[in-house]
């Protein structure tokens, strides 16, 4: 039994790991500061190869899961037109669901205009949930926390 619990913390150590390695998608968020109180905020995407991330805007017959980004209520901020998104979009039928998708390959940029209320440092905060697929299979829809400093 003193075994056992000995055991336990590798063994969730472990299987944390293992999770953690599952990701296709690794993420990095940056802001540029555009005029005196507005900044370009950038979610960037890098996809493993083999692997696509699906655009925010799929077509009336996609089955596939759309990447969402869900901006946190800042009192000092706010979002300034859509979000754009910056990088090869694909436009085709997938052999894995036989359905019409938009997504992309490599790298993607997710792009939101913000533009503050005062010169105070602040934050954006918020997360991403997304899917990624390859031509056989499907991983199960993940979601990411992020915070970018202005």
């Amino acid at each position: 039994m003193l075994r056992l619990l000995y055991l336990l913390p590798f063994l969730f150590f472990t299987l944390s790991i293992y999770a953690q390695s599952a990701s296709k998608v690794s993420w990095k968020y940056s802001a540029k500061k555009l005029e005196a109180d507005q900044y370009e905020i950038r979610l960037s995407a890098t996809i493993q190869p083999g692997w696509h991330l699906y655009s925010q805007n799929q077509t009336k017959d996609a089955i596939a899961l759309p990447t969402t980004i869900q901006f946190n209520k800042n009192p000092l901020a706010t979002l300034s037109g859509k979000i754009k998104e910056v990088g090869k979009l694909y436009d085709e039928v997938e052999k894995a669901t036989k359905t019409r998708s938009r997504f992309y390959k490599e790298t993607v940029d997710f792009v939101q205009v913000v533009t503050l209320k005062g010169q105070a440092k602040t934050a954006i905060t918020g997360e991403i949930e997304f899917m990624v697929c390859d031509d056989k299979q499907c991983l199960p829809p993940e979601t990411v926390k992020f915070s970018v400093k202005l």
